[in-house]
């Protein structure tokens, strides 16, 4: 680290602005320390003393607390603001955003220390996150994609069907039976996709199917050792394991449990409820397919039904982008605007046959 004698007016409005934000988001750790407990009140109250002693060190650095200091960033106040207000989901995600883009590796007053702070920060913080998105993520994407795909299968079926000239009261039909047969499709489809996952998985789970008969096996010759070698034992702990089994079985007689906890129930988190999934998906896909309909519900038609429809859809699907994205951990701008390009696309393509069909049938 180098410092000058006399820093600049430059560095020292720049240090303020550290300072500032550092004080911020020590706040945002510890607000959303508030929310929680356990283990991951400890780790956000760490993180919270770490933009401590990053914030001393610009404060000796300024020599003591300035008369006056700048607001803190934009991206800063915002996730104050959604750290008091919303769940840790977000907020960790775009703190995870917000500390990979440390200014610090350039700034020559940082410390590598603080600078490998900042990097580990954003691992710790991207860890928080994943756990959070790892309880969402059964009900949370049949929602996410419910609602995408209701947005843009009906986006594409009513501009297909406005294109051709239809009534709009046939549009209408059109884009509530595509409402309700969607929405029945993906609800169904989604319950029986997680059932089919949680029955895959609970088959896949070690049972006390032969616990009664332990008591009875051989000491020095059983086949106990070869189960545990199907659960990815070595053959020298399989057959350990197997002799303590044997041997507590026969002390007690009767049979013992000779599961542990099972790792694989942790994916049944993963994987969600089945009703969960499929009323979400139902709820969402309804929810999605709805809004470009809107405009033939209100009565309009023609061209000033079709302009709003896209209007509507195109700030759902925003939304909706950028939500995944901020989830994800991902840039939210781009993946907005990704799922706008595809819903947009999959629009004009219908709209361009609709049109084509029009003028045949005309």
């Amino acid at each position: 680290m180098s410092t000058s004698a006399s820093p600049s007016a430059r560095d020292r409005r720049r240090w303020a602005g550290y300072l500032v934000n550092e004080r911020a988001e020590a706040r945002v750790y510890r607000d959303l320390a508030a929310r929680r407990s356990g283990e991951e009140r400890a780790i956000l109250l760490a993180l919270a003393e770490a933009e401590g002693r990053h914030e001393a060190h610009w404060l000796a650095l300024l020599g003591g607390e300035p008369a006056t200091l700048p607001r803190a960033s934009l991206s800063t106040r915002v996730l104050g603001w959604m750290a008091q207000r919303f769940g840790s989901i977000f907020v960790l995600a775009l703190a995870q955003n917000a500390e990979g883009r440390s200014p610090y590796d350039l700034d020559p007053h940082a410390t590598a220390a603080m600078a490998a702070d900042e990097k580990i920060h954003r691992e710790v913080v991207r860890g928080l996150a994943a756990r959070g998105r790892r309880r969402l993520s059964g009900t949370f994407r049949a929602a996410v994609f419910g609602a995408n795909d209701g947005l843009v299968s009906n986006l594409a079926l009513v501009m297909g069907i406005g294109a051709t000239g239809a009534s709009a009261s046939f549009v209408l039909f059109s884009g509530i039976a595509g409402l309700l047969a969607g929405a029945l499709s993906m609800g169904a489809g989604e319950f029986v996709s997680v059932r089919s996952q949680r029955e895959l998985l609970a088959s896949t789970e070690p049972s006390d199917y032969a616990d009664h008969v332990l008591p009875d096996l051989d000491l020095d010759a059983n086949e106990l050792a070869l189960l545990y070698r199907t659960r990815g034992m070595d053959p020298d702990e399989a057959l350990a394991r197997a002799h303590r089994v044997v041997t507590a079985a026969q002390a007690a007689g009767s049979g013992v449990s000779q599961t542990g906890p099972v790792p694989v129930r942790d994916v049944h988190e993963v994987v969600g409820k089945d009703w969960g999934a499929a009323l979400s998906s139902f709820a969402f896909f309804a929810s999605g397919a709805i809004v470009p309909v809107i405009p033939w519900i209100f009565g309009m038609s023609g061209l000033a039904a079709v302009l709003l429809a896209l209007a509507l859809v195109g700030l759902a699907l925003l939304a909706t982008g950028a939500m995944v994205g901020l989830l994800s951990g991902g840039p939210p701008l781009r993946r907005a605007l990704r799922q706008l390009a595809i819903g947009f696309a999959a629009a004009a393509v219908t709209y361009a046959l609709g049109l084509a069909f029009g003028v045949a049938l005309g």
